[in-house]
């Protein structure tokens, strides 16, 4: 059985909505991104304190801490990253979280990135140091602009370090956008590492983001060689289909309900239930 989670501030800023969406969908794990227009790591102890009131009165459980670490510059300033980082695991254990999400770092456009690989491996190294022992794993997205932002160069990360700490999110409408097919191009190099996978999708002749299994990500596909496969990890809706920002995206509650359908008849078609 599959866990179905989203990222509840695509629906709206308030955290009642949030939740009252999640009810209506049946949703009962959170990737928590944001709450009240505010980051996760801007989040005050107080404001943790009420979110996980109102999550345990609602039996809804955070899948992981979807923080922006890794969302700068590889030319920036590596300390105050490191300092959002502790806080993340911090947030992360106060709530339970099993994993925090995590970022390459962006190189500059029309660069080679190989010329910043070893930086970034430098950081990510870092990175797993400082959680290793915390119980928590740290889950790559594959941003687009990003050092990890090819089936190939997220590869050459999650190999390089070989740390069971670190493992990767799938997805698909990033690689997309990237100019990748992505099952032909990366399911079996990165089936290994795979913990979790975002649902949304896109098409490659715009870019546009479009829900699940309507645009070029490989849905069907994909989900049938994970459950071939025997995945038993996370599927965490993350629409777009509104707004896709640098550092966050919006839908709205009714296209909200439209991606989580379109991702629950993907399932349904193949069996596969979901909790």
């Amino acid at each position: 059985m599959w866990t179905l989670s989203a990222f509840a501030d695509e629906i709206a800023p308030d955290l009642d909505a949030q939740l009252e969406t999640f009810a209506q969908e049946s949703i009962r794990h959170l990737d928590l991104r944001g709450v009240w227009g505010k980051n996760v790591l801007a989040l005050t102890d107080d404001e943790l304190a009420r979110i996980a009131t109102a999550l345990a009165e609602r039996d809804v459980h955070v899948a992981t801490v979807a923080s922006p670490i890794g969302k700068i510059g590889i030319g920036d300033d590596f300390a105050p990253q490191l300092v959002a980082f502790r806080r993340a695991l911090a947030v992360a254990q106060n709530l339970d979280a099993p994993t925090v999400r995590i970022f390459s770092f962006y190189v500059p456009p029309d660069d080679d990135p190989a010329r910043h690989r070893d930086e970034v491996l430098r950081r990510l190294d870092r990175l797993v140091r400082e959680a290793h022992g915390s119980g928590l794993t740290l889950l790559h997205e594959n941003e687009k602009g990003i050092y990890g932002d090819t089936p190939e160069r997220c590869h050459d990360l999650l190999a390089s370090l070989g740390s069971p700490t670190l493992r990767a999110i799938w997805d698909p409408a990033n690689f997309v956008q990237c100019g990748v097919r992505p099952f032909a191009a990366g399911y079996a190099l990165l089936r290994p590492f795979l913990a979790a996978v975002h649902v949304k999708d896109a098409r490659l002749a715009t870019g546009e983001v479009v829900p699940a299994g309507a645009g070029d990500g490989d849905w069907r596909e994909t989900i049938a060689a994970l459950r071939s496969d025997g995945f038993d990890g996370v599927f965490s809706l993350e629409p777009h289909l509104a707004l896709a920002g640098p550092s966050s995206g919006f839908s709205g509650p009714e296209l909200f309900r439209t991606a989580a359908g379109a991702v629950k008849e993907l399932l349904r078609e193949q069996d596969i239930a979901w909790t």
